[in-house]
């Protein structure tokens, strides 16, 4: 059995849970290895009142309330797998994670017009030489750049970028370079299609190495329609890691690291969050956890426990006396804005969700399918319950597309 915290407003029992509740058999053959040629034609699985129904993403704006408040993330996936030839004819891959220096924010370093340090994953790793200096000729706005990789530590895999036009920001020359990241269990190399399929239509924040995956469904016909109703819209922004893809492989899964992923909110999105009446929905689980985060940032805020906006793996799990409503974080956070006069603000989250959680700002998610024994699973779980088994059961016997090019469902609490 796996030993999990669970938070409270007092102290309570600690459920035991076994990951291999939260295992299921995906065959190859059920994840989407491309997308459907129309993005809203989806299926849909509509979950509520442990009832299940079936539609398709074009009905989406039928199955929300009017008065719902749709939340997404609109980070942008950058083409961070860069390709190097050294001289020999052997190639380096360098797989863009995180930013180092001179900044870890990555709008600002996605800016940058002078040498920037990223983390990274380096394929092929054991032929580049310390000392050798990796080049490549990227064109940007029809001039010829020369593009320099340094490996400057092989530990930590920290790899500086330089070139040689000071006119040219470093997110030019990756998106003219670089390829699209597509997840591994895709199993194939991106095609020129990719470009556009792999981003949401809303996207505009680079940064992101992974597409927020659930909102690949949405169309502009689908937010006319959505809009026609009544349904509003906030933006997050959540710049989702590589490390959206890595399995649990502990035995104890508290010991699995959850990377830190950033996230930026702003004024107008926590004024929409603050005064709305009806239903929040997230789209994807990456705009959950933004939201969730952002909720305990602002707990944080009121428990004097600091102003930076960093949530901790284990943070929500934490006994207090006390949990404070979505309306006290939330204004927290707008205190804390207007004193510090700023309209955004820039955090980090390694936020955990599973079992014995309990959701602080939605009531419903809109998400595709996810892979066995995966944090996403154990965060549907968390939503569904018992139920998480029937809801992929029945996506298995209706032959639901699993994965990122997957179908989607509708869960409500």
């Amino acid at each position: 059995m796996l030993i999990f915290a669970a938070k409270s407003a007092h102290p309570m029992d600690i459920p035991q849970i076994d990951l291999r509740d939260y295992e299921y058999t995906l065959p190859d053959e059920r994840i989407a290895k491309f997308p459907l040629e129309k993005r809203d034609s989806s299926q849909v699985l509509h979950y509520q009142n442990g009832e299940i129904s079936h539609f398709h993403f074009y009905d989406i704006p039928d199955l929300l309330p009017a008065d719902t408040l749709l939340v997404y993330n609109d980070t942008k996936v950058i083409p961070a797998r860069l390709i190097f030839q050294r001289e020999t004819g052997a190639k380096i891959e360098i797989f863009l994670l995180a930013p180092t220096a001179p900044t870890t924010v990555i709008p600002e370093i996605m800016l940058a017009k002078h040498p920037v340090t990223w983390e990274t994953m380096i394929g092929n790793a054991k032929k580049w030489k310390a000392g050798e200096v990796l080049q490549g000729k990227v064109s940007v706005a029809e001039k010829e750049i020369i593009l320099s990789a340094t490996l400057l530590d092989r530990d930590l895999r920290q790899v500086e970028f330089a070139w040689n036009d000071p006119e040219v920001a470093f997110v030019d020359l990756v998106e003219a370079s670089g390829e699209i990241p597509l997840p591994p269990y895709l199993n194939r190399k991106p095609e020129a299609a990719d470009r556009e399929r792999y981003q949401t239509v809303y996207s505009k924040k680079e940064g992101a190495v992974a597409a927020p995956t659930a909102g690949l469904h949405f169309t502009a016909a689908v937010f006319d329609r959505l809009r026609k109703k009544g349904i509003r819209e906030a933006q997050v922004t959540l710049h989702v890691s590589a490390g959206t893809f890595q399995p649990i492989k502990v035995n104890n899964v508290l010991e699995h690291p959850m990377h830190s992923e950033q996230i930026q909110i702003n004024r107008e999105t926590i004024l929409a969050l603050l005064q709305n009446e009806g239903k929040t929905v997230a789209v994807g689980t990456t705009s959950v956890r933004t939201l969730e985060s952002t909720y305990w940032f602002g707990v944080k805020l009121i428990e004097g426990k600091g102003e930076d906006f960093f949530i901790s793996k284990l943070f929500a799990y934490e006994k207090r006396k006390e949990t404070p409503s979505k309306t006290e974080a939330l204004q927290a956070i707008l205190d804390f804005m207007e004193k510090e006069n700023r309209d955004t603000i820039l955090g980090q989250t390694e936020i955990f969700i599973f079992p014995g959680y309990t959701f602080q700002m939605i009531e419903g998610l809109i998400t595709n399918f996810h892979q066995p024994g995966s944090t996403l699973v154990l965060l549907i779980a968390t939503i569904l319950g018992e139920d998480w088994k029937k809801v992929y059961g029945e996506a298995m016997a209706k032959n639901y597309r699993f994965l990122s090019y997957g179908d989607s469902s509708l869960l409500w609490l």
